[in-house]
């Protein structure tokens, strides 16, 4: 099947770059390896019941959305055990200790992936109960 996609020019260089790093053959297979990474990386989230700890890192542009980014975390502040926060020029890098229900954790990242200037939300499961 082929598709198209609208891609910012510096990320699909750097999409070039990678793929032709790692020795792959076409940008086509490159683009199949990341999409199947994403949505193992979803189901797994998705599969999770109980409690977890996770730690959740973000990036985002510091002016655009940093009011409306503590709102949402004052929204979940029942899951989140300590935060990191720096700075990067204009960008905004945090990392999240969560702990407590994988639902709640769940509806967090989403809602967190939801702002145009989150550049990614990325999870790391430490532990399920």
């Amino acid at each position: 099947m082929r598709t198209s996609f609208n891609i910012p020019d510096d990320l699909l260089s750097e999409f070039d770059e990678t793929w032709q790093a790692e020795g792959l053959n076409s940008r086509s297979r490159g683009a199949r390896e990341a999409i199947q990474e994403y949505i193992e990386a979803h189901a797994r989230l998705e599969d999770i019941e109980g409690d977890v700890v996770v730690v959740m890192t973000l990036d985002y542009e510091h002016e655009a959305v940093i009011e409306d980014i503590h709102d949402v975390q004052h929204q979940f502040q029942d899951i989140i055990t300590t935060t990191n926060h720096i700075h990067e020029r204009e960008w905004c890098l945090e990392t999240l200790f969560c702990n407590g229900p994988a639902s709640r954790v769940r509806t967090f990242a989403y809602q967190l992936r939801d702002f145009d200037t989150v550049s990614r939300v990325k999870l790391l499961l430490l532990a399920e109960h």
